[in-house]
């Protein structure tokens, strides 16, 4: 009961977000996307021990894409993002966006190693390939010549094989010395309405359809709580032993077709450790209905152009009170001490108990938590 009354809490004003419109435009395509993003950082530990790894330089290009990413989305976290990151980039030709989470393997600390590095250039890297790319088959003008469509500039790009053009990217960062990241990346087709996506680890992302789960990424894991990964080793440590060592080509891939009001939710596990699927949901569906009634109150004597731009404005404020409320529930639970959690049931499947049938791990320690949240719109 506290669990439900601490989600409908979550759930309930909306957030001030800026007016200024976010939603990536793909007109005359029939399909457009709204996305917001949310995220917590970890709190410091002040036993940690003392971070090595220089930081990445204050004019580096990865440093001024990062703090600008931050400042649109304004999370109530600043920009204490921790050892997550994110990317949220429109591709080439308005096509479509792409999308994507990532989670730096905290253990690296004890390296010495700066786990954040990683994760930050893995998203980078993501952003500079997809902002060139198709979202699918590169488009062209059925009445051209041949010789004119052949000119056609770019390529498609699918999140595997930007995710495996990322990591080459990551492993030429003179910066990141070393580290490992969970890494999810999706693309959304503003021409097809199709979704793709690539996942390794223990991030993912979740489909709702009418307030049902259409789809939710299972994890990938060498064993419980150790999720597969794509890792940098220190030059000085050649067999470095404690790094999991998995290849971007062992992703697993997906794709469906999406319809218009389909919300999907890309996290990492500060975000599915913590939360039910179902509660998710409910926390959609609460916001939803909210900016329903606020949608119905201000559309009252709008000629239609405004309608639509105030339509436009209320879906972009939508998804980014549900991405900053999935966050302030997820940090409540990681509070909650006496709350089951996911992480927790699925350590009980593994047989960790404690005699009388306690789990092993009772409470999740905090832990940092990224969502974007993606909101399709379909043309009628």
């Amino acid at each position: 009961m506290n669990s439900l009354r601490s989600l409908t809490a979550a759930a309930q004003a909306p957030s001030p977000v800026s007016c200024r419109t976010r939603f990536f435009s793909s007109l005359p395509r029939p399909y457009r996307f709204h996305v917001g993003a949310s995220w917590a950082g970890k709190p410091p530990d002040p036993q940690a021990r003392r971070i090595k790894t220089k930081p990445f330089q204050p004019d580096s290009e990865i440093v001024g894409w990062r703090d600008k990413l931050l400042s649109i989305y304004q999370s109530p976290a600043g920009k204490h993002v921790g050892e997550d990151f994110f990317y949220v980039q429109e591709m080439r030709h308005q096509s479509g966006i792409s999308f994507g989470v990532a989670d730096g393997v905290g253990g690296w600390v004890d390296s010495g190693v700066d786990p954040s590095l990683f994760s930050q250039a893995l998203m980078y890297h993501a952003h500079r390939y997809s902002k060139t790319a198709w979202a699918g088959e590169p488009e062209t003008d059925p009445t051209q010549d041949y010789d004119e469509r052949e000119q056609v500039d770019g390529w498609e790009v699918t999140p595997a094989e930007c995710l495996e053009l990322a990591y080459g990217g990551v492993l030429r960062e003179r910066y990141v010395q070393a580290g490992s990241s969970t890494a999810c990346l999706l693309t959304l087709n503003a021409s097809s309405g199709v979704l793709r996506s690539a996942n390794l680890g223990d991030s993912g992302y979740t489909i709702i359809r009418s307030s049902s789960v259409l789809y939710q990424q299972r994890a990938q894991q060498h064993f419980f709580n150790c999720p597969k990964q794509l890792s940098k080793l220190p030059t000085s440590v050649p067999r470095f032993s404690r790094a999991c060592i998995d290849s971007p080509r062992d992703a697993e891939t997906y794709e469906t077709k999406l319809r218009d009001g389909d919300i999907i939710i890309a996290y990492t596990d500060g975000l599915s450790d913590n939360v039910f699927a179902a509660e998710m949901i409910q926390i959609c569906s609460l916001v939803s209905r909210q900016f329903a009634a606020l949608s119905s109150r201000q559309s009252n004597n709008q000629d239609t152009s405004a309608e639509l731009g105030l339509q436009d404005t209320l879906d972009d404020q939508l998804v980014q009170t549900m991405a900053e409320r999935l966050v302030d529930y997820a940090r409540i639970c990681m509070g909650n001490k006496t709350r089951v959690s996911p992480f927790e049931r699925a350590a009980a499947r593994e047989g960790m108990y404690f005699r009388g049938g306690l789990t092993l791990l009772s409470c999740l320690p905090d832990s940092s938590v990224t969502v974007v949240v993606a909101l399709v719109r379909e043309a009628i």
